[in-house]
C-alpha cells in the first residue's frame, strides 16, 4: 500500500507541475496536497514533517502573488500609468475566470483599457499591455520554478522508503 501512496504523489507533483504553466489545474495547490496526503496516509515516520508542510503551504501562496502582481509590475517596468498598472491588476483578476486565455489576455485588456482612460495614445496603452503580457511571463516561469522546488523540498526531506 505505501507504494501506491509514492506513486499517487509522484502523479499529483506532475499535474501540479503541468498546472503552474497550464491555470487548467491549481498546479502547486496539487502539489501541496499531494505532500499532505502523502504525510496523512503514511505517518510522519515515513514522511515529511509539519515543518517543510508549512514551507510548502508558504511557497504556495507566494505563487499566487506572483499570479497577481506579475502583470501589475510588468506594465509599471514597460511605463504604464497607475491606471494602467490597475487596469492590468483588474484584467488579471476578471481573466482568471476565463482560463488559460483569459490569464494572458485579460491583464493586457486591462493595462491597455487604464491607459486609453488616462488619456495615453495607441503607442503608450499597447506598451503597457506588453509589459503586462511579459510581467505575466515572467510570474508563470517563476511559478514553475517554485514549484520544482516544493517538490525538491519534499523529496530532500521525506525518508527514503527503500
Amino acid at each position: 500500500m505505501e507504494l501506491f501512496w509514492w506513486l499517487f504523489t509522484v502523479v499529483l507533483f506532475a499535474v501540479g507541475l503541468i498546472g503552474t504553466v497550464l491555470p487548467i489545474f491549481p498546479g502547486t495547490i496539487i502539489i501541496l496536497a499531494g505532500a499532505v496526503i502523502h504525510r496523512i496516509m503514511l505517518g510522519p515516520e515515513k514522511s515529511i514533517g509539519w515543518r517543510s508542510i508549512i514551507i510548502l503551504t508558504l511557497l504556495t501562496l507566494a505563487t499566487y502573488a506572483f499570479d497577481f502582481l506579475s502583470g501589475y509590475f510588468g506594465a509599471k517596468y514597460f511605463g504604464a500609468t497607475k491606471w494602467g498598472m490597475v487596469g492590468a491588476l483588474l484584467g488579471a483578476v476578471i481573466g482568471i475566470f476565463f482560463g488559460l486565455i483569459g490569464l494572458f489576455v485579460g491583464p493586457v485588456i486591462g493595462a491597455i483599457a487604464g491607459e486609453f482612460l488616462a488619456g495615453k495614445k495607441m503607442m503608450d496603452a499597447g506598451r503597457a499591455g506588453w509589459g503586462s503580457l511579459m510581467g505575466n511571463l515572467g510570474g508563470m516561469i517563476a511559478k514553475l520554478v517554485i514549484g520544482l522546488v516544493m517538490i525538491m523540498i519534499f523529496f530532500m526531506t521525506v525518508p527514503s522508503p527503500f
